[in-house]
């Protein structure tokens, strides 16, 4: 099974940018998508359709033009979970489920923390998102979780850690959670295979960062420990440039 998660900042200027071409040389049997910026409603749906995900699903946050995640599938889901139950999550549109045979994935959009509020709404989606993952891992133990999780783990994973040490996405207590999740069961998956620096997942628009390779590796496929052995691939694609984010992707034998 191939994996791709992508935070596309905007489907729609994705799609103009030639997203649903990149989708088609690639070929990912599911998709994750963060950062949609749409409702269902303002897309059509057969474009996707006609590329072979003939299963998709969105969920968007109820204010337009703000978050939302999706997945797309070529192969049809036993089930499809719409948010965690937690209400201001779910408000955001920031978690999406499909479970498959021997497997679940959800796609994932963590909050940035912007500002003093944000951050400590950021803190408290870190800290229920936990209990609520602890929690599903009892029914799901094969569980994916991909997307956006907006923070930086490690030193090698920002290009100026020095400076970056009070800003969000690389503080302390971001970087100790993230930590505390992968020991509660995950593997990152990129980190599984490739330790070397200057991999990034994420570029500002501003001072040339991309072209200099000024970047965050924000982006993770985090897998559960108990998928381990079925791990064959898990790279980042730093050259499809259909936002300031690139995607990650990964290959899991069938069983």
């Amino acid at each position: 099974m191939k994996i791709v998660s992508y935070n596309v900042n905007g489907i729609r200027a994705a799609l103009n940018k030639g997203l649903l071409d990149w989708f088609k040389q690639v070929d990912p049997d599911v998709i994750c998508l963060q950062e949609i910026k749409a409702m269902k409603e303002q897309l059509d749906l057969s474009i996707f359709e006609k590329s072979g995900y003939v299963y998709n699903y969105w969920f968007s946050a109820q204010k337009k033009g703000y978050s939302g995640v999706a997945i797309l599938s070529k192969r049809q889901p036993k089930h499809v979970e719409y948010g965690t139950g937690i209400d201001y999550m779910d408000f955001e549109g920031r978690n999406l489920r499909a479970d498959f045979d021997g497997l679940s994935v959800m796609s994932m959009y963590l909050p940035s923390g912007t500002n003093l509020a944000r951050l400590d709404l950021k803190l408290q989606y870190m800290a229920d998102l936990q209990t609520y993952v602890d929690k599903i891992k009892t029914a799901y133990p094969n569980l994916i979780i991909c997307g956006d999780y907006n923070i930086c783990h490690q030193a090698i994973d920002i290009h100026d850690p020095v400076r970056n040490k009070n800003v969000s996405g690389f503080l302390p207590v971001e970087r100790e959670w993230i930590g505390k999740f992968m020991d509660s069961g995950f593997i990152d998956s990129f980190r599984f295979f490739n330790k070397e620096p200057h991999n990034y997942t994420w570029w500002s628009y501003r001072a040339n960062a991309r072209n200099n390779n000024k970047g965050w590796r924000l982006d993770y496929g985090m897998v559960s420990r108990s998928l381990e052995h079925r791990l064959k691939r898990s790279v980042i694609l730093a050259e499809a440039k259909h936002s300031d984010h690139c995607p990650i992707l990964m290959e899991l034998d069938e069983q």
